[in-house]
């Protein structure tokens, strides 16, 4: 069993919904997680994503896994996916090796034989397409109108952990207007977004980039 090491706090709900459902996946199998998590600063790493710092947040993340390192983690993996844009960076000068959340998503549109699919999320993860790392399928995000009130409402959500009815509902209507114009499935392309759609019933096909995430990250861990 292999030692994950987990940057967290980025927002806190995405913390606690990573470890939730990584927890039911050792549990439903009888098997024992070994698992250090570090809290990162939610402020900064947007901050950072907004201005472009990629390197900035790159040796900000490289400290962090200096410490799992230092705490037994044999891997470490970023719970968020706009943390995810500096995540090439990041690979390039941490301690430990890095579990990229995209090419794993790319991997499941493949093995789901999707097309087209609709992205909501923040906006360098909506304009970059998953930062350039999804192939086997056709992206397509929210119109110009509403594009940039998308990321707005996830960076508000991400801050406070929580979601209104009202920005449910938004990101419910969102998700409805790119499967009108062909999407076969809504990807959450923000880890928070757990918040609005979460037991809910949308009225269309969700798939969540975190509990894609949690797939890789389980079967890392329980590798031979």
């Amino acid at each position: 069993m292999k030692h994950i090491g987990m940057i967290g706090g980025i927002g806190p709900a995405a913390t606690e919904f990573y470890y939730r459902n990584l927890v039911k996946k050792f549990a439903d199998v009888g098997e024992v997680m070994d698992l250090t998590i570090v809290h990162a600063n939610t402020a900064e790493l947007i901050s950072n994503f907004q201005r472009g710092a990629n390197m900035e947040q790159a040796e900000i993340f490289r400290n962090f896994s200096e410490r799992l390192e230092k705490a037994g983690a044999d891997f470490v993996v970023v719970t968020s996916m706009a943390g995810h844009f500096c995540i090439e960076e990041f690979a390039g000068v941490s301690t430990l090796p890095v579990l990229n959340a995209v090419p794993t998503i790319d991997a499941r549109f493949a093995k789901d034989r999707l097309s087209k699919v609709g992205v909501l999320g923040t906006n360098g993860v909506m304009q970059s397409k998953f930062y350039g790392g999804v192939r086997s399928a056709e992206l397509i995000t929210p119109s110009e109108e509403t594009f940039e009130r998308v990321s707005e409402e996830y960076f508000a959500i991400a801050r406070t952990g929580a979601c209104t009815d009202a920005q449910r509902t938004f990101f419910f209507e969102e998700g409805q207007k790119m499967i009108d114009r062909g999407a076969e499935a809504i990807v959450l392309a923000g880890t928070d977004l757990c918040l609005a759609f979460d037991n809910q019933e949308p009225g269309y096909l969700v798939l969540d980039s975190a509990l894609i995430h949690v797939d890789a990250i389980y079967e890392a861990a329980t590798a031979n």
